[in-house]
């Protein structure tokens, strides 16, 4: 399977982490790192999206096509579907949206969901693996998702869902054998043509409670494939603690 493009946007402002995808890891910008590891998939083309120069010339630098977009953005799939215009991708082409803070982002897990979301009428598809203990389970920045039987998203929530009513009122320090409990991994694959759409969506009052711009496709009447991977990827970085720990982590030999 070939002709998908990744799409890594990249904003230099983080309320948590300034700079951070310029942040060094092992001698190289974060995003260039992510770049890396998104050109060892079957990708035909890894392109960063950013609105600062300072990235761009990062990613020129170290041989990483960037291209300039908008400041003015809301989220990163509205930059993607600037990219998507700007490079005239074809409506069925296949974008992948690859978070700038995923530096050990796994190639083969890129591989997975473009080739579901190739085969797949769906306009989005996505990533989830199961949820094994309670503490991610009632922790509310882990994002939980369900879906129906043929895997399409049913809801996303920072909620416990599904929730095991009969069980959980007699203990809730162990999940109940069977519950399909599944963590969302913000890995996303688009249909180019959908993108554009997107564009056009109002938020919705869904999205805004939760703070999850994805319940924006369910809210519009849109389908959500949910691809589910065996055990969760490796941690991204949104604190510096993360980024001590990922920098560790190459220094050990991480790729």
């Amino acid at each position: 399977m070939t002709g998908f493009v990744v799409v890594i946007p990249a904003r230099l402002a983080s309320s948590r982490l300034p700079n951070k995808p310029l942040a060094d890891i092992g001698g190289l910008p974060m995003v260039v790192r992510v770049a890396r590891q998104a050109a060892r998939s079957r990708a035909a083309r890894v392109v960063v999206a950013t609105d600062h120069v300072s990235i761009a010339d990062a990613c020129a630098e170290h041989g990483v096509e960037a291209l300039m977009t908008r400041i003015d953005h809301a989220s990163g799939t509205d930059r993607l579907a600037e990219v998507a215009a700007l490079l005239g991708l074809k409506a069925g082409t296949v974008v992948v949206n690859v978070q700038g803070d995923e530096p050990l982002i796994d190639p083969a897990a890129i591989d997975r969901l473009a080739s579901h979301a190739t085969a797949s009428a769906a306009p989005v598809s996505t990533l989830a693996h199961p949820i094994k203990d309670t503490t991610d389970f009632f922790n509310p920045n882990v994002v939980k998702v369900v879906t129906d039987a043929a895997g399409r998203a049913l809801y996303f929530s920072r909620a416990p869902i599904p929730f095991a009513r009969d069980a959980f009122a007699h203990q809730t320090d162990a999940l109940p054998a069977g519950l399909p409990a599944l963590r969302h991994i913000g890995l996303y694959a688009y249909k180019a043509g959908f993108l554009a759409t997107y564009a056009t969506l109002t938020p919705a009052p869904l999205e805004t409670f939760e703070a999850l711009e994805q319940l924006r496709v369910l809210w519009h009447g849109h389908g959500i494939d949910v691809v589910v991977l065996d055990e969760a990827p490796p941690a991204g970085v949104d604190t510096l603690a993360d980024l001590e720990r990922v920098r560790a982590l190459v220094a050990a030999g991480a790729p």
